[in-house]
């Protein structure tokens, strides 16, 4: 079967980080069609996975866009469309990985009458989306998608709600290579010294910074954690949110947190990162579709601390492999570093138990043959 991939971003994400292990095995027989250039272009051709720009402008519609916003964007838009549409009469199928993907791939199929597969990696609210986009991917996906990929039910759920076909949407949660989480020890002693964290207990936080990942209510519960606990931020802005970073910066130095909150910008050795950890906190605001930062830190068999929403509360049993607290609620997150501070043996029976849980549930292999078995239904093969 010959796949035609689509994604907007230039910038590996978590949708992004996704597409490349789906993308995978049909690497021979596909290829990914990129709206924009930058460094997932690169990470795609490290995994020999065949890519190409097709726009080199960025689509300037956001997920906040007005109509009207949307319709200035036609004459950069339809031109798109067009070579898509052209490239997809090569393929057997679209595969939509983002929602600009959908927007693009949806009007591309019908001009190819190639089927089209979204793959739906966010949660259609009025907390993530306008009410504008929410209609036009709801619209368009149950118009032209065969099949609607949602990697939660708390993604189904949100898309069924918004008016989505129900008949259309299977869940199939991201998939891991867990080995890829396996990290020597020579590797941890090293992030420890050039980091300066022995002796220190770590708390780290894995994302882009962005108010509603909630970054700020991390260092505030640090600034009411004993001294010797401290954080690492693993990020940076991504998408016009640099003043919440200038906010962030001012916030650690008004509670005197200089030496015990650490920015280190985006990193490519998150294994290693994490492992130096003792705990990882997941602090979003609003409900997160999947989460796969949570994934990952049971796969380093650390402790991860979660915002009780969204797809987080699929992933977490509370205090059997891992914790569950309150969104925004930074007694409650303080509450638990001091918990897995002191309570070691307790803590590192529930990271055993959480790796052992996510390395059989989320294994990379049996996702992708969920999503090969779901396309082939689709398709009558």
């Amino acid at each position: 079967m010959k796949i035609l991939f689509l994604d907007q971003s230039g910038k590996p994400g978590g949708a992004e980080l996704c597409l490349i292990d789906i993308a995978k095995p049909y690497r021979q027989d596909c290829l990914v069609g990129l709206f924009a250039d930058g460094s997932f272009k690169t990470l795609l051709e490290e995994n020999q996975i065949p890519v190409k720009v097709l726009n080199r402008k960025e689509i300037e519609v956001r997920k906040e866009s007005s109509l009207l916003q949307g319709l200035r964007s036609l004459g950069q838009i339809l031109p798109l469309i067009l070579t898509v549409a052209k490239i997809a009469r090569e393929y057997d199928l679209i595969y939509a990985n983002t929602q600009k993907a959908l927007a693009i791939g949806a009007l591309a199929s019908f001009f190819s009458n190639r089927p089209l597969v979204y793959h739906l990696h966010d949660i259609l609210s009025p907390e993530h989306f306008s009410q504008t986009n929410r209609r036009i991917a709801i619209a368009l996906a149950n118009k032209f998608a065969s099949l609607v990929i949602a990697n939660s039910q708390a993604s189904k759920d949100a898309f069924i709600t918004a008016g989505g076909k129900s008949e259309i949407v299977k869940i199939v949660y991201n998939g891991f290579e867990p080995a890829k989480y396996k990290v020597k020890e020579s590797q941890v002693n090293d992030i420890k010294q050039e980091l300066e964290l022995d002796g220190k207990f770590v708390v780290g936080h894995f994302s882009r910074l962005a108010p509603w990942k909630g970054q700020h209510i991390l260092i505030e519960a640090i600034a009411k954690s004993p001294k010797n606990v401290i954080a690492i931020l693993v990020g940076d802005a991504l998408f016009g949110e640099q003043e919440y970073v200038s906010q962030l910066h001012k916030q650690v130095r008004n509670l005197g947190l200089e030496n015990r909150v650490k920015f280190l910008g985006f990193r490519d050795d998150i294994p290693q990162l994490m492992t130096a950890c003792d705990l990882v906190s997941h602090t979003s605001t609003s409900p997160e579709p999947f989460g796969r930062v949570i994934v990952e830190a049971m796969l380093c068999q650390k402790p991860i601390v979660a915002a009780k929403a969204g797809g987080a509360m699929e992933l977490i049993d509370h205090e059997v492999n891992g914790f569950l607290t309150t969104p925004e609620n930074t007694q409650e997150l303080t509450q638990i570093i001091d918990k897995c501070l002191n309570n070691p043996e307790e803590i590192t029976n529930i990271a055993k138990t959480a790796r052992q849980n996510a390395a059989e549930r989320f294994n990379v292999v049996n996702i992708n043959q969920q999503i090969t078995q779901h396309i082939e239904s689709t398709m009558g093969l």
